[in-house]
Formats: structure tokens, sequence, C-alpha cells
């Protein structure tokens, strides 16, 4: 059952997901032991170095620029800024700096070339980095491993069946191409979802098969929960109960045996006993941080005293793979091409996207 696969259908996974709670989270927890050590856990901090404006429609983003959502959009932050906030997160046990930048895509320039001096100066600090900066090209991924990226995030967000119903500019494909730009360097691949967002147990399914289907899978599986954020068109959905985040939990470790899931947005709804039980079952990561980019996260210290509760220790950073080495700009072996790739704009309009627009507009 804790065999590496890559050929799950969507039927195999859902009849792991709707096993009897006790019997699935025993499974879950026996294959985690097998793979993992079950008191060990991942602490990252999330960092959002350039806030706000982004030009793409997903429902559940807050940093949407056509909705109103409240949020204050920053130009991308300062090398030294960025290198402080670093510092403050390994002081405070984070072994992993993600920075997340509200782009559509990298665009070569000075501000890519800002990034990549960020990348450089936290992987000199003994600190995994990981990028999420949406879609990128080849030469783009080989130049943030050649300054050092450990990790590089993009979320599939859900399904290929029901993403169309939650983001219409850009294509379920650009997520693959993506990580498939990654997958031709030595950077690891950080790829999961979101749950909560209106979807059926069958498109939970949906995006495992997507992820586990991968070759390699992900090394990092976020399962997030939504957060409901006003302003955008998913604001009214109710939150998801604990026991569908568990199922998630379980269900992704079982198919996913060798990945680091993590435990990511929507925490802050979740009682100790439930991160716990969460852990029991597969979780293994976990964002710190009084903020996951825009959205309300557990402190650091409420984390740390759970940790130690749960006699828990945070990992140390490189455990899984080695620590990247750090080329300088002056000896880069790629440098910018200026590339002007054409991601996808499918062109369909989802109605209450749309909704949220022009209320938007309206005020």
């Amino acid at each position: 059952m804790s065999e590496m696969r890559h050929n799950w259908t969507k039927e195999e996974i859902l009849e792991i997901y709707n096993k009897p709670m006790m019997e699935l989270l025993y499974d879950a927890a026996t294959i985690h032991r097998k793979n993992h050590d079950p008191n060990t856990v991942q602490v990252s901090t999330l960092l959002s170095i350039k806030t706000g404006g982004c030009p793409e429609d997903c429902g559940y983003c807050p940093q949407a620029a056509r909705y109103h959502t409240g949020v204050e959009g920053n130009d991308l932050m300062t090398v030294p800024h960025v290198k402080a906030q670093a510092l403050r997160a390994k002081a405070s046990g984070s072994s992993r700096v993600c920075m997340g930048a509200a782009w559509r895509n990298v665009k070569d320039g000075p501000e890519f070339d800002q990034v990549l001096e960020m990348v450089r100066t936290i992987n000199k600090l003994d600190m995994e980095v990981c990028c999420t900066l949406g879609m990128i090209t080849e030469n783009q991924a080989k130049r943030l491993a050649e300054a050092g990226l450990y990790a590089y995030n993009h979320n599939l967000d859900t399904s290929e069946d029901y993403y169309k119903d939650v983001i219409s500019t850009r294509a379920f494909e650009d997520r693959l191409d993506t990580i498939s730009n990654v997958r031709k360097t030595n950077v690891t691949v950080c790829s999961g979802g979101i749950i909560g967002m209106g979807e059926k147990l069958e498109d939970r399914a949906g995006m495992l098969v997507a992820l586990a289907s991968l070759n390699p899978q992900p090394e990092s599986v976020p399962i997030n929960a939504l957060v409901a954020v006003e302003g955008t068109p998913m604001e009214d959905i109710e939150p998801i109960a604990i026991w569908d985040m568990l199922r998630m939990v379980a269900t992704t470790r079982i198919v996913m045996p060798e990945t680091q899931v993590r435990l990511s947005a929507g925490r802050t709804e979740m009682s100790r006993e439930g991160q716990a039980m969460c852990f029991f079952a597969g979780a293994n990561s976990i964002f710190a941080g009084d903020k996951l980019l825009t959205t309300p996260n557990p402190d650091v210290n409420d984390d740390m005293e759970m940790f130690k509760l749960l006699g828990l220790n945070p990992q140390k950073p490189f455990t899984k793979v080695s620590q990247p080495k750090t080329v300088e700009a002056q000896d880069s072996e790629f440098q910018t091409l200026g590339e002007k790739p054409k991601w996808t704009r499918p062109g369909h309009t989802i109605e209450r996207n749309e909704t949220a627009k022009a209320k938007a507009k309206l005020s």
C-alpha cells in the first residue's frame, strides 16, 4: 500500500478517502511512519515580497487587482529587508523561507534579478529557499537554480475539471508546463491545492491523481483550506470541517508516501487537537508566522508551544535534499533572454468572478 505509484485512478483515491475514519487514519499513520520521522515537522515562513495588483482572476485570491478586498499593494521588497525577515524566521525555528510575488508570470529584467539576489542571500544563511512567482520558463528556472533555489511552488489548486470554475486567465496545462520547466533543474517541486472552494469529492481526488501522476512526485504538497476573504468571488463559502482536512491529509499521505504534506492555509480555524490529528495522519510541514501572504495564520509562539505539547521537533534544513550551491551573478552561465512566452488565456468567463469584479467597480 505504501509503494510509490504514478498510476492512481480517481476511483481508487475516492475509495481511500471514504474509508471509515479510524481505518483511514491508521493506514495513513502507518505509511507515514515507514517513510518519515513522525515526531519531526518542517517549519517554513511565507514572505510576500510583492503584494497585490495581480492580473489573474483566481476566485479565492484577495491579491487579484480586479476584486476589492482591502489588500494594500506593495512594490518588490529590497534584498536587505528580505534578509532581515529571513534571519528573524530562522531565529524563530523556520528552516525554509518561501517568497511569494503576486505576478502572473516572471518577466526578465531588474525585478527578477533582484529576486535572484534574494535567493542567493537566503541560501547563504543556510536556509532552504522556495519561490512562488507564477509561471516560469526553462531558462528562468535554470537561473533560479543557479542562484541556489531549493524549491519552487506552483499549485495546481484543484482538479483539471473544476479548474475552469475557479480561474479563467490561465490554463491548467500552464501549471503543468511550469512544473515541467522546474523539473529540468535540480530544484525541488512544491505543488498542492485548496479544498473547500465548492468542489466535489471527485475534484479532490482528481487533483491528487494529477499530482501523484507527476514523475517524480512533488517533494512537497501543501493542502490548503479555503480562507474566504470579503470581496473575492468565494467570500460567502463556509469553512470546511476539520474532518475534510483530515481525510485530505490522510489520503495525500497514502497516495504520495514520500512527499512532505504541508498543513497550510486555514490553520487558524483548527483547534490544536485537530492539527494534532493531521500530524498523526501524515502532515509533516507547516507555515509559521502571523500571515500567509495576506491571510491570517497562527502566531509562531503558539506553534512552538503546540510543538512542545505534542513532542514535535522542527526539521533541520536540507534533511531531504542537500543544499544547492550558489553561483554569483557575475559568474552565471545562464543570462537573461528577454523572453516573452505566450502563456494561455482560455477566454471563458466565470459568473461569480465577473460578479465580484463588477461589485468592486461599484465600490
